[in-house]
């Protein structure tokens, strides 16, 4: 399992920006491992420099995101939601409301979606992700570009369901199989060392 630099909460390094610029830099300092996320890179940098407002959710075309893939201490299973809206199992994370440190958003969404205190977070994305979220009552279609991240959970960690999700459970790479997620969930799982 990747646990480079991994920070908690409060650390100095996760202090709330709202400077666009500290997002584009995260995202310029990204290496993309392989083509696709080469691409995904690309089309983040260039959304965000035609939306000066890509930290906010009323930039309507799309906004960017922040998650995680909480993984467990011993390395072996990851957390994921049954997303309530989606009807899929992902990993956690959202909006960054104006926050352009998107590890800390990543961090913050975390401990507020699974309740688990003392989560750390690996300053440095592992993937990014750009899929299109479904028109609903009172928002278009739209963008979500998602710098994803690490999370690690202390010992003995308890998940509490909040509002969010209609369940949340640890799994192995191995159960990934036989519940409905998506291919970028089986990439986190990849990239985390899950076995």
């Amino acid at each position: 399992m990747n646990t480079r630099r991994c920070l908690p909460a409060g650390a100095p390094q996760l202090a709330r920006s709202e400077d666009l610029e500290r997002a584009l830099a995260t995202l310029r300092a990204f290496a993309p491992r392989d083509p696709q996320q080469a691409a995904f890179r690309a089309q983040m940098l260039a959304f965000c420099a035609a939306h000066p407002d890509a930290l906010w959710r009323t930039c309507l075309e799309g906004h960017l995101t922040a998650s995680g893939l909480i993984v467990d201490a011993a390395g072996e299973c990851g957390l994921l939601c049954l997303h309530k809206k989606l009807g899929r199992w992902l990993q956690l994370g959202g909006h960054v409301d104006g926050d352009a440190n998107l590890a800390a958003a990543a961090l913050r969404e975390g401990i507020e979606e699974s309740g688990i205190a003392g989560l750390r977070v690996d300053p440095e994305p592992i993937d990014l992700d750009a899929h299109r979220i479904p028109a609903r009552a009172n928002e278009p279609e739209h963008w979500h570009l998602d710098v994803r991240f690490l999370l690690v959970a202390p010992p003995d960690s308890t998940p509490v369901l909040s509002a969010e999700s209609l369940e949340l459970r640890w799994f192995t790479k191995r159960e990934l199989s036989s519940i409905p997620t998506d291919d970028s969930v089986r990439r986190l799982y990849e990239l985390a060392g899950l076995a």
